[in-house]
């Protein structure tokens, strides 16, 4: 993990930085319905999970973008991490709870993929908020409502501090006339992104769903 401080002296969002970090701290959603058609069709003809195909690509969306790698350090200076981890759920079907995952990211899909197939397999099953310990400190959040189609989500954080680090949720994909839209929802502090980053993050993410050959993400 390597994290960089920020040159305050020239950082152009440094005023916004503070204000929304300490004198009015807040946090937006933006929620927008994704086209997973193409994506769909590649991972049928390849045979390939949607959860942890979708996972790796915003991870790898995430990576250039660095208002969504932000942190701060032990003295509250805003800086970025070299690339962010997923912190993910899965549901427990006999007790209807849920418990957090992370697996480390990698660039090469293939790689990627089996890490996390075999992370849910050794701790999958395990009950209770957090079922693999040693999460790093450069972590994003992302979990699925697979039961719901929504329009709008939002998560708050009452008396705290919003998250730098983005809050990821995405639901159930539909069709219409034969494309698939997916509702997904981001959630981040207004000291980390404003609205133009969330839109190329956004923007970029769609256009990778759209072009990208998982099977030829390998380095």
């Amino acid at each position: 993990m390597q994290f960089t401080p920020i040159d305050l002296s020239t950082w152009p969002r440094r005023e916004h930085f503070h204000y929304y970090r300490n004198q009015l701290p807040c946090g937006y959603s933006v929620t927008v319905q994704l086209d997973v058609t193409r994506f769909r069709a590649m991972l049928e003809r390849k045979g390939l999970k949607f959860y942890p195909s979708f996972i790796w690509c915003v991870s790898h969306t995430i990576l250039s973008h660095p208002a969504f790698r932000m942190g701060v350090d032990s003295e509250g200076q805003p800086g970025t991490y070299d690339r962010m981890h997923p912190n993910y759920t899965v549901f427990h079907e006999d007790d209807h709870t849920f418990s957090d995952l992370w697996t480390e990211h990698n660039e090469s899909f293939p790689v990627f993929y089996q890490a996390f197939l075999s992370d849910v397999a050794t701790y999958g099953t395990r009950h209770g908020m957090k079922a693999r310990a040693g999460q790093p400190a450069n972590f994003y959040c992302i979990s699925c409502v697979p039961w719901l189609s929504f329009t709008g989500y939002a998560s708050t954080v009452p008396g705290g501090q919003p998250n730098l680090f983005p809050v990821i949720t995405y639901g159930k994909a539909a069709e219409h006339q034969g494309t698939w839209t997916m509702p997904f929802a981001v959630n981040i502090s207004h000291a980390a992104a404003d609205g133009w980053h969330t839109a190329q993050f956004l923007n970029d993410l769609q256009a990778l769903l759209d072009r990208v050959d998982l099977e030829e993400v390998a380095r």
